[in-house]
């Protein structure tokens, strides 16, 4: 009996995967924590002996070579990849006997990157099963712009190619396991569904349903931003990276937290944005960990600014240490845990309003206020407030002069967005209202949308 397990990622939105006999393992893609795998693996009682990568990661840093260093598997990664560690080279065609159950075949799928792989799981007495990476997702394909425009033009035909190539050498019944396509921007576009098959994607997914120029260009023109964290990926696994590190940082008093804040480092506080707004230390921002803490301050923060932060617990503070190491933040400078007061010491804390789109419509009756809006592009074209002003909170830090003097009343699509802006805002000294509120209920609330 082969089982496939998947490792899921959700903060990333990907899938790393354990495949095993009952004796012999094998994994692809795996995540830079590689304690997930290894526990996996010992209650198991299973001998990893392979790992695959399909490509060279863009979104977060891989823990392959660690995975293959502690295990000692063989680490296969495509041969035309120029990565600067010792591998086991692997090209289309061929063939790895992993253990006397189970052959993977690699097949060249290039579109997400010039080198990708895809890999075929066969095995006695089950149905193929095919490890796509970024190539042929649930209902979608990984995106092809990630290697900047010059090559996108081209790997887009080559991602189309490499789906078709797919679904005519595979059985309908071929189970499909992507890596991306669960809220990863890798993804061109994402799907609610949880697993499919071959047969399944030739009725749905755009790349099999559609003529080649027709999927070109509904998804090219449906890519919005990605990461500005992603430039940091592709160089940081091509060097090979090390395990992590995830001794907690040091503990951090009062005085210590005030003076990075001072020196211009980052503090981020962890807890919710309801017990941000109600109080924080002022300086600070909001990066919650109850939703895309990682992606977005890894997309948000100057590339090598001190960090610290603060939570409600150690445990919190843990869990987002190993977020970040995922993105190739390796260190956090300090911690504090507990609540703001005690944070803070004699100096008084920082808040700010919350409101519903309700609040919004009467307030904007009575006096004029600024309306930001800090979703992303795509998002603001669908539709906005009228008289709203439009800075997608990526490049919000960059902007901040545009934000017109006075009360901001800040809003996204469903509260976690506009409580960062509004930490980055009050942290600049703006007043600051922030919508904690579904951007569907707007229209509902009385507030005139606009379309494109």
């Amino acid at each position: 009996m082969i089982e496939i397990i998947a490792i899921d990622t959700p903060s990333l939105g990907d899938r790393s995967y354990l495949v095993e006999d009952g004796e012999t393992a094998f994994v692809v893609d795996p995540q830079r924590d590689i304690d997930r795998v290894l526990d996996l693996a010992q209650v198991r009682g299973l001998r990893i002996t392979d790992v695959f990568e399909t490509h060279i990661h863009n979104d977060y840093v891989t823990g392959g070579l660690a995975l293959a260093r502690v295990t000692g598997a063989a680490y296969h990664v495509n041969a035309a990849d120029p990565v600067s560690f010792e591998r086991a080279p692997i090209a289309d065609g061929d063939v790895i006997e992993v253990g006397p159950r189970m052959r993977v075949r690699a097949l060249a799928t290039p579109g997400h990157t010039f080198t990708h792989l895809s890999y075929v799981l066969e095995a006695p007495g089950r149905v193929p099963a095919v490890f796509t990476g970024g190539s042929l997702l649930f209902g979608s394909t990984g995106r092809p712009d990630l290697l900047g425009p010059a090559n996108t033009g081209e790997l887009v035909k080559r991602q189309y190619a490499s789906a078709r190539r797919l679904a005519d050498v595979l059985p309908d019944d071929a189970e499909i396991y992507p890596t991306h396509g669960f809220g990863s921007f890798c993804s061109a576009t994402q799907s609610e569904a949880d697993r499919s098959t071959i047969g399944r994607e030739k009725q749905v997914n755009p790349v099999l349903t559609r003529d080649e120029q027709t999927y070109v260009d509904e998804l090219l023109a449906g890519l919005d931003a990605y990461p500005a964290y992603y430039a940091h990926m592709g160089p940081a696994n091509s060097a090979g990276p090390d395990a992590p590190d995830l001794t907690p940082p040091g503990a951090a008093d009062p005085a210590e937290l005030r003076s990075r804040i001072e020196k211009g480092e980052w503090v981020v506080d962890l807890r919710s944005r309801i017990a941000f707004a109600a109080g924080h230390v002022a300086g600070t921002l909001n990066f919650g960990a109850d939703g895309s803490f990682s992606t977005y301050l890894g997309w948000l923060i100057p590339w090598g600014t001190p960090l610290s932060l603060l939570g409600d617990t150690a445990e919190q503070v843990a869990d987002a240490q190993r977020e970040l190491v995922r993105i190739g933040i390796d260190r956090v400078e300090s911690a504090a845990t507990g609540t703001p007061d005690a944070w803070s010491g004699d100096a008084p804390l920082g808040w700010f309003p919350r409101a519903d789109f309700g609040e919004l419509a009467m307030v904007r009756h009575h006096r004029p206020v600024t309306v930001l809006d800090v979703r992303r592009n795509q998002e603001w074209a669908q539709n906005h407030l009228d008289g709203a002003l439009h800075i997608p909170i990526h490049e919000l830090l960059d902007r901040l002069g545009e934000v017109p003097a006075g009360e901001v009343w800040v809003h996204c699509q469903a509260g976690y967005r506009a409580s960062i802006a509004a930490s980055v805002l009050a942290a600049a000294g703006r007043k600051v209202v922030a919508v904690d509120d579904e951007f569907d209920r707007a229209a509902r609330a009385g507030l005139p949308l606009v379309v494109g």
